[in-house]
Protein backbone atom coordinates (compact mmCIF):
# COMPACT_ATOMS: atom_id res chain seq x y z
CA UNK A 1 0.00 0.00 0.00
CA UNK A 2 1.52 3.41 -0.55
CA UNK A 3 3.29 5.24 2.15
CA UNK A 4 1.62 8.05 4.05
CA UNK A 5 3.22 11.01 6.32
CA UNK A 6 2.04 10.70 9.66
CA UNK A 7 2.70 13.78 11.63
CA UNK A 8 3.82 12.94 15.84
CA UNK A 9 2.21 15.38 17.94
CA UNK A 10 3.77 16.12 20.91
CA UNK A 11 3.42 13.99 23.82
CA UNK A 12 2.37 15.71 27.15
CA UNK A 13 2.74 14.04 31.05
CA UNK A 14 0.72 14.10 33.87
CA UNK A 15 1.54 12.26 37.21
CA UNK A 16 -1.20 10.41 38.91
CA UNK A 17 -1.58 9.82 42.70
CA UNK A 18 -0.20 6.31 42.78
CA UNK A 19 3.44 7.98 41.70
CA UNK A 20 3.45 6.71 37.96
CA UNK A 21 3.73 9.52 35.07
CA UNK A 22 1.39 8.66 32.01
CA UNK A 23 2.60 10.25 28.65
CA UNK A 24 -0.24 10.86 26.08
CA UNK A 25 -1.29 12.12 22.82
CA UNK A 26 -4.29 14.68 22.42
CA UNK A 27 -5.89 16.21 19.69
CA UNK A 28 -8.82 17.78 18.49
CA UNK A 29 -12.23 19.05 20.49
CA UNK A 30 -15.51 17.85 20.98
CA UNK A 31 -16.67 14.25 21.84
CA UNK A 32 -13.85 12.68 24.19
CA UNK A 33 -12.28 9.50 22.95
CA UNK A 34 -9.73 7.74 25.09
CA UNK A 35 -7.60 5.38 22.91
CA UNK A 36 -6.21 2.16 25.07
CA UNK A 37 -3.29 0.33 23.14
CA UNK A 38 -2.38 -3.33 23.15
CA UNK A 39 0.72 -4.82 23.78
CA UNK A 40 3.91 -4.46 22.06
CA UNK A 41 2.41 -1.15 21.44
CA UNK A 42 2.01 2.76 22.92
CA UNK A 43 -0.39 5.38 22.04
CA UNK A 44 1.61 6.38 18.55
CA UNK A 45 -0.09 2.88 17.01
CA UNK A 46 -3.51 4.90 17.55
CA UNK A 47 -2.11 7.61 14.88
CA UNK A 48 -3.70 6.69 11.52
CA UNK A 49 -7.12 8.04 13.36
CA UNK A 50 -5.59 10.91 14.37
CA UNK A 51 -6.71 12.86 11.51
CA UNK A 52 -9.75 10.28 10.32
CA UNK A 53 -12.15 11.06 13.42
CA UNK A 54 -13.26 15.05 13.19
CA UNK A 55 -15.23 16.34 15.92
CA UNK A 56 -13.93 14.35 18.75
CA UNK A 57 -11.31 15.36 21.12
CA UNK A 58 -8.45 12.19 21.06
CA UNK A 59 -6.66 11.52 24.01
CA UNK A 60 -4.16 8.50 23.57
CA UNK A 61 -2.23 7.94 26.87
CA UNK A 62 1.08 5.18 27.11
CA UNK A 63 0.09 2.78 29.60
CA UNK A 64 2.33 1.77 32.56
CA UNK A 65 5.43 0.52 31.31
CA UNK A 66 4.85 1.53 27.93
CA UNK A 67 5.85 4.05 25.28
CA UNK A 68 7.32 6.87 27.76
CA UNK A 69 5.00 6.38 30.57
CA UNK A 70 6.73 5.82 34.18
CA UNK A 71 7.45 1.41 35.01
CA UNK A 72 7.93 2.85 38.82
CA UNK A 73 5.81 -0.28 40.20
CA UNK A 74 4.88 -3.49 38.47
CA UNK A 75 1.55 -5.07 38.24
CA UNK A 76 -0.08 -8.30 37.34
CA UNK A 77 -3.40 -7.67 36.61
CA UNK A 78 -5.49 -5.56 33.70
CA UNK A 79 -7.61 -4.38 36.44
CA UNK A 80 -4.37 -2.70 38.15
CA UNK A 81 -3.93 -0.99 34.46
CA UNK A 82 -7.50 -0.17 34.41
CA UNK A 83 -7.13 1.35 37.80
CA UNK A 84 -4.31 3.76 36.66
CA UNK A 85 -6.66 4.96 33.04
CA UNK A 86 -8.98 6.20 35.97
CA UNK A 87 -6.42 7.88 37.56
CA UNK A 88 -5.13 9.80 34.68
CA UNK A 89 -8.89 10.71 33.14
CA UNK A 90 -9.48 12.32 36.48
CA UNK A 91 -6.23 14.03 36.49
CA UNK A 92 -7.62 15.42 33.04
CA UNK A 93 -10.22 16.44 34.59
CA UNK A 94 -12.40 13.91 32.52
CA UNK A 95 -15.45 12.75 33.70
CA UNK A 96 -16.66 10.59 30.98
CA UNK A 97 -15.60 9.55 27.21
CA UNK A 98 -15.98 7.05 24.77
CA UNK A 99 -12.98 4.36 24.56
CA UNK A 100 -11.35 2.72 21.97
CA UNK A 101 -9.23 -0.20 22.50
CA UNK A 102 -7.07 -2.87 20.29
CA UNK A 103 -6.32 -5.92 21.56
CA UNK A 104 -4.92 -6.19 24.75
CA UNK A 105 -5.97 -2.36 25.55
CA UNK A 106 -9.93 -4.11 25.24
CA UNK A 107 -9.38 -6.26 28.35
CA UNK A 108 -8.12 -2.92 30.26
CA UNK A 109 -11.46 -1.42 28.71
CA UNK A 110 -13.79 -4.20 29.97
CA UNK A 111 -12.32 -3.81 33.17
CA UNK A 112 -12.80 -0.08 33.67
CA UNK A 113 -16.25 0.01 32.34
CA UNK A 114 -17.76 -2.87 35.19
CA UNK A 115 -15.69 -1.42 37.67
CA UNK A 116 -16.38 2.32 36.65
CA UNK A 117 -19.60 2.55 34.48
CA UNK A 118 -19.97 6.07 34.90
CA UNK A 119 -16.83 6.85 33.37
CA UNK A 120 -17.18 4.94 30.37
CA UNK A 121 -20.08 6.51 27.53
CA UNK A 122 -19.36 3.68 25.04
CA UNK A 123 -16.11 0.83 24.03
CA UNK A 124 -15.63 0.41 20.60
CA UNK A 125 -13.36 -2.52 20.26
CA UNK A 126 -10.60 -3.15 18.16
CA UNK A 127 -9.38 -6.66 17.84
CA UNK A 128 -9.85 -7.35 21.61
CA UNK A 129 -8.81 -9.80 23.99
CA UNK A 130 -10.95 -12.72 24.89
CA UNK A 131 -12.49 -12.13 28.48
CA UNK A 132 -11.73 -14.99 30.08
CA UNK A 133 -8.08 -14.19 29.38
CA UNK A 134 -5.22 -15.41 27.11
CA UNK A 135 -3.78 -17.98 29.19
CA UNK A 136 -0.53 -20.19 28.60
CA UNK A 137 0.53 -23.57 29.75
CA UNK A 138 3.59 -25.18 30.07
CA UNK A 139 3.73 -28.97 29.26
CA UNK A 140 4.99 -31.58 31.78
CA UNK A 141 6.66 -34.43 31.58
CA UNK A 142 3.57 -36.77 31.54
CA UNK A 143 1.99 -34.43 28.31
CA UNK A 144 -0.53 -32.69 30.51
CA UNK A 145 -0.53 -29.04 30.55
CA UNK A 146 -0.32 -26.77 33.76
CA UNK A 147 -0.73 -23.40 33.91
CA UNK A 148 2.61 -21.45 35.21
CA UNK A 149 3.21 -21.02 38.92
CA UNK A 150 5.08 -17.39 38.42
CA UNK A 151 6.27 -14.68 36.84
CA UNK A 152 9.65 -15.84 36.34
CA UNK A 153 8.46 -19.85 35.13
CA UNK A 154 5.89 -17.48 32.31
CA UNK A 155 9.17 -15.43 31.21
CA UNK A 156 10.86 -18.88 29.82
CA UNK A 157 7.57 -19.99 27.82
CA UNK A 158 8.43 -20.10 23.85
CA UNK A 159 6.07 -17.38 23.41
CA UNK A 160 7.47 -14.80 26.09
CA UNK A 161 11.36 -15.80 26.16
CA UNK A 162 12.31 -14.86 22.50
CA UNK A 163 10.58 -11.42 22.61
CA UNK A 164 11.52 -10.40 26.08
CA UNK A 165 15.36 -11.33 24.73
CA UNK A 166 14.66 -9.00 21.94
CA UNK A 167 13.65 -6.13 24.08
CA UNK A 168 16.66 -6.56 26.20
CA UNK A 169 18.98 -6.61 22.92
CA UNK A 170 16.97 -3.62 21.26
CA UNK A 171 16.70 -5.95 18.58
CA UNK A 172 14.12 -3.78 15.91
CA UNK A 173 14.32 -6.45 13.58
CA UNK A 174 13.16 -9.15 15.47
CA UNK A 175 9.92 -7.36 16.14
CA UNK A 176 9.77 -6.15 12.35
CA UNK A 177 9.45 -9.36 11.67
CA UNK A 178 7.66 -10.64 14.13
CA UNK A 179 4.86 -7.88 13.15
CA UNK A 180 4.61 -8.42 9.61
CA UNK A 181 4.28 -12.43 10.41
CA UNK A 182 1.67 -12.01 13.55
CA UNK A 183 -0.12 -8.60 13.02
CA UNK A 184 0.42 -7.49 9.46
CA UNK A 185 -0.89 -10.52 7.16
CA UNK A 186 -2.82 -8.17 4.93
CA UNK A 187 -1.22 -4.76 4.61
CA UNK A 188 1.90 -3.06 6.34
CA UNK A 189 2.51 0.01 6.77
CA UNK A 190 4.94 2.12 5.07
CA UNK A 191 8.48 2.75 5.68
CA UNK A 192 8.62 5.97 7.62
CA UNK A 193 5.26 4.63 9.88
CA UNK A 194 6.84 1.49 10.58
CA UNK A 195 9.97 2.73 11.57
CA UNK A 196 8.35 4.67 14.04
CA UNK A 197 6.14 2.02 15.66
CA UNK A 198 9.01 -0.33 15.98
CA UNK A 199 10.48 2.87 18.28
CA UNK A 200 8.15 2.76 19.98
CA UNK A 201 7.88 -1.15 20.59
CA UNK A 202 10.98 -1.39 21.78
CA UNK A 203 10.37 1.20 24.68
CA UNK A 204 8.47 -1.64 26.48
CA UNK A 205 9.78 -2.84 29.40
CA UNK A 206 6.73 -4.81 31.40
CA UNK A 207 6.34 -7.83 28.77
CA UNK A 208 6.44 -9.99 31.24
CA UNK A 209 4.04 -8.55 33.73
CA UNK A 210 1.53 -7.82 31.02
CA UNK A 211 1.86 -11.74 29.92
CA UNK A 212 1.05 -12.65 33.32
CA UNK A 213 -2.03 -10.24 33.59
CA UNK A 214 -3.32 -12.25 30.38
CA UNK A 215 -2.66 -15.10 31.67
CA UNK A 216 -4.54 -15.06 34.66
CA UNK A 217 -7.38 -11.67 33.36
CA UNK A 218 -10.75 -13.86 33.63
CA UNK A 219 -13.91 -11.47 33.68
CA UNK A 220 -16.02 -14.92 33.08
CA UNK A 221 -17.86 -16.97 35.57
CA UNK A 222 -15.50 -20.45 34.87
CA UNK A 223 -12.20 -21.25 35.59
CA UNK A 224 -9.69 -20.10 32.60
CA UNK A 225 -6.63 -22.73 34.10
CA UNK A 226 -5.21 -20.20 35.94
CA UNK A 227 -8.19 -18.92 38.17
CA UNK A 228 -11.61 -18.14 38.79
CA UNK A 229 -13.14 -15.77 36.86
CA UNK A 230 -14.58 -12.44 38.76
CA UNK A 231 -17.55 -12.84 36.79
CA UNK A 232 -17.54 -8.99 35.87
CA UNK A 233 -18.27 -9.05 32.40
CA UNK A 234 -21.57 -8.77 33.44
CA UNK A 235 -21.51 -5.64 34.55
CA UNK A 236 -20.61 -4.09 31.64
CA UNK A 237 -23.96 -2.27 29.86
CA UNK A 238 -22.75 0.29 27.77
CA UNK A 239 -23.25 0.38 24.05
CA UNK A 240 -20.23 -1.51 22.64
CA UNK A 241 -18.99 -2.50 19.13
CA UNK A 242 -16.53 -5.20 18.16
CA UNK A 243 -14.46 -4.99 15.11
CA UNK A 244 -14.05 -9.18 13.79
CA UNK A 245 -11.38 -9.45 11.60
CA UNK A 246 -11.35 -12.88 9.26
CA UNK A 247 -7.63 -12.88 9.34
CA UNK A 248 -6.63 -11.98 13.13
CA UNK A 249 -3.91 -14.58 13.67
CA UNK A 250 -3.85 -13.30 17.50
CA UNK A 251 -7.08 -12.57 18.43
CA UNK A 252 -9.60 -15.14 16.15
CA UNK A 253 -12.92 -14.37 15.12
CA UNK A 254 -14.38 -16.73 17.73
CA UNK A 255 -12.67 -14.90 20.31
CA UNK A 256 -14.60 -11.91 19.21
CA UNK A 257 -17.78 -13.30 18.95
CA UNK A 258 -17.48 -14.82 22.21
CA UNK A 259 -16.80 -11.41 24.03
CA UNK A 260 -19.59 -10.07 21.94
CA UNK A 261 -22.08 -13.12 23.21
CA UNK A 262 -21.23 -12.40 27.10
CA UNK A 263 -22.04 -8.61 26.77
CA UNK A 264 -25.94 -7.74 25.97
CA UNK A 265 -26.80 -5.58 23.29
CA UNK A 266 -22.95 -5.83 21.44
CA UNK A 267 -22.66 -5.15 18.18
CA UNK A 268 -20.31 -7.22 15.54
CA UNK A 269 -18.69 -5.13 12.56
CA UNK A 270 -16.91 -7.98 10.33
CA UNK A 271 -13.94 -6.98 8.79
CA UNK A 272 -13.18 -9.04 5.57
CA UNK A 273 -9.45 -9.44 4.51
CA UNK A 274 -8.10 -7.65 7.70
CA UNK A 275 -5.64 -8.88 10.27
CA UNK A 276 -4.92 -7.87 13.43
CA UNK A 277 -4.49 -3.90 13.12
CA UNK A 278 -7.48 -2.68 10.99
CA UNK A 279 -5.50 0.27 11.85
CA UNK A 280 -3.08 -0.42 8.97
CA UNK A 281 -5.71 -2.27 6.90
CA UNK A 282 -8.38 -0.60 6.74
CA UNK A 283 -8.26 2.88 8.72
CA UNK A 284 -10.92 4.89 6.64
CA UNK A 285 -13.37 2.19 6.80
CA UNK A 286 -12.21 1.64 10.79
CA UNK A 287 -12.80 5.69 11.30
CA UNK A 288 -16.22 5.61 9.53
CA UNK A 289 -17.01 2.94 11.76
CA UNK A 290 -16.39 4.32 15.08
CA UNK A 291 -17.56 7.81 14.44
CA UNK A 292 -21.13 5.80 13.88
CA UNK A 293 -20.40 4.34 16.81
CA UNK A 294 -20.04 7.72 18.82
CA UNK A 295 -23.05 9.48 17.14
CA UNK A 296 -21.13 11.47 14.83
CA UNK A 297 -21.95 10.23 11.78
Amino acid sequence: MPATQIALPEKKAVALPNGETFTYIEQGEGEIILLIHGNMSSSVHFLPLFDRLPGARLVAPDLRGFGDSSYNAGFSSLRELAEDVKLFVEALGISRAHIVAWSTGGGVAFELAAAYPELVASIFVIEGVGYKGYPLFRKTGDGSFVPYANKEELAADPAVAPPLAAFHAQNAAFFEQLWNMAIYPVNKPGAEENKLYIAETLKQRNLVDVDWALASFNMSAEHNGYNMGTGAIAKINCPISFTCAERDLVVPPATTRENAAAIKGSKVLDYKNCGHSPLVDCPDRLAADILAHVGLR
